[in-house]
């Protein structure tokens, strides 16, 4: 007969409930978030025995009258049952446990933590303990082997784990699960349970896997049509012939595991997640609880009666209409003949029995290592079974035709498995299941959700707080997915039947009395993401449409994406597109990549370029550095950015995960900046003349005043040197041209002593005749210049410069002096005036930053007018300045000549009255400046 569903009633408050049998079957205990443990007499026993043990209740297990439930203070207590007395404390971890089991005999229990720790602890003597190391991530779940011989789990980090207890090793792990940070993040529960005397069960995704004992073979996998959710926990009928399941829909399947046929198919009432399943130790009964907290009852489970008719159970009822075309695969006028509890014998011996059986993805192929089984027919395996020959002559026609035509098996495919296509989402956000979650958090705000009983609003907040006041808004609408810019917040929502899908702007920006717009989707239209930019707004839709609307809320443009959308990013005139280009194989995503400038002149920069990603990985954010350039960053922490000069390839820049200090960190990207200054120093060394005057530029506005400092003294170096290499390039260019035009003089023209006098004469001249023009005519002429020693400059090498190079050195001087040891802006003259002050009430500053961070604080306290005068006096400063600096070049200068007369005036006292010939040669020259005697 089929099996009877009892309404379902309160248990526990809302959230994981679990649920479990005494050993003989006349209790039902459950517990839940509210921390209480619940005996029931049965399903109708309005008046419950409460034991409260904590804040919340995790995971209960019982056995020979000891009751052990993992608690949230990150204990594992016993309790007496059913007195409910505290028999005190098993084992402690560092974070909560989240699930505990008894083995076969009630002697020990294990335990799994968020702390990556699987404890195994003996009841009677708690000092007796062993743990076991190798998760990398929080344990879902865990189960004895029958024989105590052998231990699973599973956990976040997507392994199920078996471990031999005896010397604690892992004895093999499979990937089968999908990977998460934390137990409230993961898609299943994962709750394992072995098969009872021989083998064990693993639920995730939409099919169970049979492993044989020992081996660890994949056999064949359980699966079913009707499974559209992951399955959420398995649990065993005692003889070990059935297995149930129920999933995160709400769904609870009942196979028979010799046949591999489907028995029943029940659906919640409200098709919320079965987190507890628990069948009776000796009847066709199953206890279940869902995330909700309420309990619920199947009778006449697989009811061993003889004859099992829930094939002729109406599923249109039971699943409301949907898959009514399919439901005829399933039903069958013929009741199948399965034999009872009683007549079936289970042989410890057996080796078809000696099996495990774990659900894992279909795409898993690696763990598919043997097909042959797949295609037993049932005849095959009723001759392994313990049936005697007239039972099996008898039955066997008739089992043949009445079995139904769709089956659980799967044709064994060794070719690669396509990957589940990645959901959209919003860059900088949390997941949308959260009460309380970050709808975005990016450089210019904060935008902060609230969904619960009493309250469903939305908070702005803004990091400078200049741009915008902190907003609170009503969420009527319920949006899911909202961007934030300078100018304005975007939020969408979807569609439900009554209301079309939504966009919503805020633009507190706008100069007129209206602040904000709302637009209207088109039928089966949702918006999937949306992004702001520098005067436009983008939202993305189901239909595969980019539609891209002026921050006024007008249409501009509309065009087709070349697939299904995964995020987008705006920054100024930028738009970064990631989508499906098709797909994914092994793991791995296929997307693609389009970036638009959406300027006056609108171009396209990446015409749908593969976008790379690590082996394995997925995109979780998308986003421009602080100077605009296309960023992201996959699921394993890498962080790559685009290279426009390495013709538009993607580089990778960071790797997260490698600056993690422990398996639990994670880093959550919000936006790409680099905030090392020395080390913005070093690169601006490499860089050119030009480079780094743009770098000065780009420091000042983002008002990091010491980096800027730092770099002006770069590029007056940086200037210096150039100057010399350019002078020793042309002394040497002029030096070969002058020894290449006369080599006929003899060997004493190079030893007159007075050509020296000449030499310089000619140069005094040229010098007085160059003071006397305003722009002065330069020429070829070499000086002789001495170490220059200033407040602003140092030459600490002797040179041979020109005359042009020896003014543009001076020029350099003081533009250092005047640019760079003077204030400039009122903020910098008023800090040091004021620089004391800020010493005095602050001894313990001793870096410059702390020094301008805290005088900007005080200089933005003083008055408008005040701030003012100080402006206006830094520009009186900087006239002042320059005035002075002509000065002092005027000074150096006549200082240079008056020194150059009186050394002349020296040396032509020892001359004597004959003067020198009037035809001296080049190379005679240039002999006597060299061979000049001091």
């Amino acid at each position: 007969m089929p099996a009877t569903q009892k309404p379902m009633r309160f248990g526990h408050t809302e959230g994981h409930t679990d649920v479990c049998f005494d050993d003989l079957g006349s209790y039902i205990v459950t517990c839940g978030s509210d921390g209480d443990v619940r005996i029931w007499e049965d399903l109708d026993d309005d008046d419950p025995k409460s034991i409260n043990v904590g804040e919340k209740a995790y995971s209960c297990a019982l056995k020979n009258g000891k009751l052990v439930t993992a608690v949230s203070n990150n204990t594992i207590q016993v309790h007496t049952f059913p007195e409910g007395v505290p028999d005190g404390i098993l084992t402690r971890f560092t974070t909560n446990a989240n699930h505990v089991v008894f083995n076969g005999d009630g002697g020990k229990v294990a335990a799994g933590s968020s702390d990556f720790l699987l404890k195994v602890v003996d009841v009677m003597d708690c000092s007796q303990q062993k743990t076991f190391r190798g998760h990398d991530a929080p344990v879902l779940s865990l189960s004895f082997d029958p024989k105590d011989i052998f231990l699973a789990s599973a956990s976040c980090d997507g392994s199920v784990k078996v471990w031999q207890i005896s010397d604690q090793t892992c004895t093999i792990s499979w990937p089968l699960l999908q990977k998460c940070n934390d137990v409230i993040n993961a898609k299943s529960i994962c709750r394992l349970a072995w098969q009872p005397k021989s083998g064990k069960v693993i639920p995730v995704e939409k099919s169970v896997k049979l492993y044989r004992r020992e081996t660890w073979n994949n056999q064949y996998d359980l699966s079913d049509n009707f499974i559209s959710q992951a399955l959420n926990i398995v649990t065993w009928s005692p003889c070990g012939q059935y297995l149930a399941a129920g999933s995160i829909n709400g769904l609870i399947i009942v196979w028979n595991v010799e046949t591999k046929e489907c028995m029943e198919r029940v659906k919640h009432e409200k098709g919320y997640a079965i987190c507890g399943l628990a069948w009776h130790p000796t009847c066709g009964r199953i206890a279940y609880t869902d995330a909700e907290g309420n309990l619920g009852l199947l009778e006449n489970v697989c009811e061993p009666s003889g004859k099992i008719s829930s094939m002729e159970k109406d599923y249109n009822d039971l699943f409301d209409g949907d898959d009514a075309n399919n439901a005829g695969d399933f039903l069958n006028d013929n009741a199948v003949e399965t034999p009872s509890f009683s007549k079936r014998i289970i042989n410890d011996e057996e080796e078809d029995d000696d099996l495990m059986l774990a659900s894992g993805r279909p795409r898993q192929r690696s763990h598919i290592l043997e097909d042959d089984d797949n295609s037993v027919d049932v005849t095959l395996l009723k001759a392994g079974s313990s049936f005697s020959k007239e039972e099996e002559e008898d039955d066997q026609a008739n089992s043949i035709h009445n079995l139904p035509l769709v089956t659980s098996q799967r044709s064994f495919y060794d070719g690669p498995m396509p990957t589940p296509r990645q959901k959209p989402f919003q860059s900088g956000s949390t997941p949308m299941h959260l009460t309380h979650r970050f709808m975005v958090w990016n450089s210019v705000g904060i935008i902060r959700c609230y969904n619960d009983e009493q309250d469903n609003a939305i908070d702005v907040e803004f990091h400078d707080t200049s741009i915008h006041h902190a907003t609170h808004l009503s969420n009527t609408l319920n949006y899911t997915v909202a961007d934030l810019s300078y100018e304005a917040i975007l939020l969408a929502c979807e569609s439900t039947d009554e209301l079309p899908s939504k966009l919503h702007c805020l633009h507190f920006s706008s100069w007129d009395s209206s602040k904000e717009w709302l637009v209207d989707m088109p039928q089966n239209e949702d918006i999937e993401a949306i992004c702001l930019g520098l005067g436009w707004a983008a939202a993305a839709t189901s239909a595969m449409l980019l539609r891209l609307f002026t921050i006024g809320g007008v249409q501009k443009e509309i065009f087709s994406l070349p697939g299904p959308i995964v995020s987008m990013a705006g920054h100024g005139e930028q738009l970064f597109i990631v989508y499906h280009r098709g797909a994914g194989f092994d793991g791995d995503q296929c997307l693609g990549v389009q970036l638009l400038e959406l300027g006056k002149k609108k171009k396209q920069i990446l015409h749908g370029d593969p976008l790379p990603l690590t082996r394995k990985s997925y995109l979780v954010w998308v986003g421009f550095s602080a100077e605009g350039t296309p960023c992201y960053v996959d699921s394993e922490g890498v962080v790559r950015m685009l290279n426009r000069g390495l013709g538009n390839t993607w580089t990778p820049i960071c790797n997260t995960r490698e600056h993690c200090k422990g398996k639990s960190d994670h880093y959550w990207v919000l936006s790409c900046k680099l905030d090392r200054e020395f080390r913005c120093m070093e690169l601006a060394d490499l860089m050119t003349q030009n480079a780094v005057n743009l770098a000065i530029k780009y420091a000042s506005r983002s008002r990091r005043l010491i980096l800027a400092q730092r770099l002006s003294e770069l590029a007056v170096e940086k200037a210096a040197e150039l100057a010399a290499t350019q002078v020793e390039e042309e002394e040497e260019e002029d030096f070969r041209k002058e020894l290449n035009a006369g080599y006929s003089n003899t060997a004493t023209e190079w030893g007159q002593p007075r050509l020296r006098n000449q030499v310089e004469e000619d140069a005094e001249d040229t010098r007085e005749s160059d003071d006397k023009e305003e722009e002065p005519e330069l020429h070829n002429h070499v000086f002789y210049v001495l170490p220059l020693l200033s407040e602003g400059f140092f030459l600490t090498k002797v040179h041979f410069y020109t005359k042009n190079t020896l003014n543009c050195i001076l020029s350099i001087k003081f533009f250092s002096h005047n640019c760079y040891f003077r204030p400039k802006t009122g903020f910098q003259m008023w800090l040091e005036e004021n620089r004391s002050s800020i010493l005095s009430d602050n001894p313990n500053f001793s870096d410059e930053a702390d020094i301008i961070k805290e005088g900007m604080m005080r200089f933005r306290v003083l008055s408008a007018e005040e701030r003012k005068a100080w402006a206006a006096k830094a520009k009186g400063g900087t006239t002042s300045d320059g005035a002075e600096a002509k000065k002092r070049k005027h000074v150096v200068d006549e200082s240079y000549e008056t020194e150059n007369e009186k050394e002349k005036a020296k040396e032509n006292l020892n001359l004597p009255k004959k003067q020198k010939p009037l035809d001296l040669s080049t190379n005679q020259k240039l002999s006597a400046f060299a061979f000049k005697q001091e």
